[in-house]
């Protein structure tokens, strides 16, 4: 069977997360997004722990369920050097287990949702291996808090200790990360950190699995590349979209060349503000091959249906009137990938002419993309010529898409063609 996972997100009990990250509400918005599991997040939270066992029924020792979406036992643990890592348990006594080992080095382990440990990466991961539970850094390559922020090397993180992935995060995609030769026997995951249950949070990046069950025992089969079980497929935004590709000030988001940064001593001269040196760019310092492992799942490059839909009608992406024209695409088509990629043109016209119009350009290669950095998303935009034409003219429409502005990946139709 395929399922498409998220395995990374935060509950409300993590700082800056919303409210309304709830069990409840997690089910339902993974339900209308298409994704068959989610990962719980913060599940080192005794709170958090109790809140999962009230309202969602066990299936196996590291999995639960709520109204048919499979619930894995996954949390994010902050080092003593602000290194990011995310964790994915066998079982609630696992949980236990390790938390009790954490609370020795961790003053807001029964507190705060995403723990701050006063440990090296190395000593986290050993202990990981020692108890089951899968490791891997998280969004590995944005400039805070992950693991090529502080460090050069896997190998320098984590002393010899084993990892089982890597995550990419939302300004990188494998092909990126595979500019590293040290990545290539690691999987890589997708996921979100989503911290609102909001359409264009929750599965804006996933990975679809193949396995026999949707289980944590399949999955963890999955990630170890073991018994044919595997991921066929990560899904995520167009990097350039991600808060951090372009190197850029933290403050008023101009963007910088490394060279020009650094002889600005990485100090923005427009504002003052730090600038913040960009995935893409950390990504160019460290690579050392242009090869790619014959085994790495494609990549398939996705733009928010929110976002769309709010580029279109010019409104806030959370606001009510693009969540109900959300719902609408979703109650007609089953799932958010299907409206992306699959539902005839025609057939989308007639739930909302100009978001059909704004998706076909996008699955076209033909919606303009303004790169992200220095902590804001980047932008989609709709060409002109797009706009004003009709769904029966937009064939022989011929639109100019600037060349730092156009998709890498022209066609989602010739890729799904050419990825199986």
């Amino acid at each position: 069977m395929l399922v498409d996972a998220d395995l990374h997100i935060h509950s409300r009990y993590s700082k800056a997360v919303s409210k309304a990250m709830t069990i409840a509400n997690l089910a339902e918005n993974a339900r209308f997004k298409g994704l068959g599991i989610v990962g719980t997040g913060d599940i080192l939270n005794p709170k958090w722990e109790e809140e999962l066992l009230r309202n969602a029924e066990r299936v196996d020792e590291g999995t639960y369920e709520r109204n048919g979406i499979r619930f894995l036992l996954t949390a994010e643990v902050e080092d003593g050097k602000r290194v990011h890592h995310v964790l994915i348990f066998p079982s609630i006594s696992t949980v236990r287990e390790m938390r009790e080992e954490l609370r020795k080095h961790s003053h807001d382990i029964d507190t705060e949702g995403r723990p701050h440990l006063n440990l090296p990466a190395a000593e986290i991961a050993d202990l990981a291996n020692e108890l089951g539970v899968l490791i891997g850094p998280a969004h590995a390559f944005t400039p805070w808090t992950s693991l090529y922020k502080e460090y050069d090397s896997l190998k320098e993180a984590y002393d010899g200790a084993k990892i089982q992935f890597l995550e990419l995060g939302l300004s990188a995609d494998s092909e990126m990360a595979d500019r590293i030769k040290a990545h290539h026997s690691l999987t890589y995951l997708s996921n979100s950190d989503a911290h609102s249950p909001m359409p264009h949070r929750l599965g804006r990046e996933f990975n679809r699995f193949e396995v026999r069950d949707a289980t944590f025992e399949e999955i963890r089969k999955a990630i170890l590349r073991r018994g044919g079980r595997k991921i066929v497929l990560n899904a995520g935004l167009d990097p350039r979209l991600g808060k951090y590709h372009l190197t850029a000030c933290s403050r008023c988001y101009a963007k910088y060349s490394p060279e020009e940064a650094r002889a600005f001593r990485w100090k923005c001269p427009k504002c003052g503000g730090r600038i913040k040196k960009g995935v893409r760019d950390r990504i160019l310092e460290l690579a050392d091959t242009d090869e790619r492992p014959k085994d790495r799942p494609p990549y398939l490059r996705l733009a928010p249906l929110a976002e769309i839909i709010a580029m279109v009608i010019g409104k806030g992406v959370e606001t009510k009137a693009v969540r109900l024209i959300w719902e609408r695409f979703l109650r007609e088509f089953g799932s958010e990938i299907r409206v992306l990629v699959d539902v005839p043109l025609e057939s989308l016209a007639e739930v909302h002419e100009e978001v059909a119009k704004a998706v076909w350009a996008y699955r076209e290669g033909k919606l303009i993309v303004i790169p992200g950095g220095g902590g804001k998303y980047g932008e989609i935009k709709l060409p002109e010529e797009i706009r004003k034409a009709s769904v029966e003219e937009l064939e022989s429409v011929e639109v100019s898409v600037p060349e730092e502005g156009k998709p890498r990946q022209r066609s989602i139709t010739e890729f799904l063609k050419n990825a199986g």
